[in-house]
């Protein structure tokens, strides 16, 4: 079992920054494959950006790249997203979410096994 805290969220201006994190409780935090999603007010969630279990591969949607960045720290159990640039249409709830090891794709919600509560992001412009 493994439980999932976000923090970091906030209201940003546009052009602005924040980075969000999520600490995991276990100590199995470093096998998993870890991933953010977001979800707007009548949207589906969307996947946002994923991590391998050691950091050395990272994923992201089109939407974000070049703005936003994730890492780990498995000495931590936290995993973040360095938030850059920010627009009005990055506005939502983002969750973190984390996956059991094996061959599974990381850009679905369906794929993830534990998730977090979620955190508030609102970028006024």
């Amino acid at each position: 079992q493994v439980q999932l805290v976000e923090s970091g969220g906030g209201l940003v201006q546009a052009g602005g920054s924040l980075r969000l994190s999520c600490a995991a409780s276990g100590r199995t935090f470093s096998r998993y494959a870890m991933g953010w999603f977001r979800q707007a007010p009548g949207k589906e969630r969307e996947f946002v950006a994923a991590i391998g279990w050691s950091g050395g591969s990272t994923y992201s949607a089109d939407s974000v790249k070049g703005r936003f960045t994730i890492s780990r720290d498995n000495a931590k159990n936290t995993v973040y997203l360095q938030m850059n640039s920010l627009k009005p249409e990055d506005t939502a709830v983002y969750y973190c979410a984390a996956q059991m090891p094996g061959p599974r794709g990381l850009g679905r919600a369906a794929e993830y096994d534990y998730w977090g509560q979620g955190t508030q992001v609102t970028v006024s412009s």
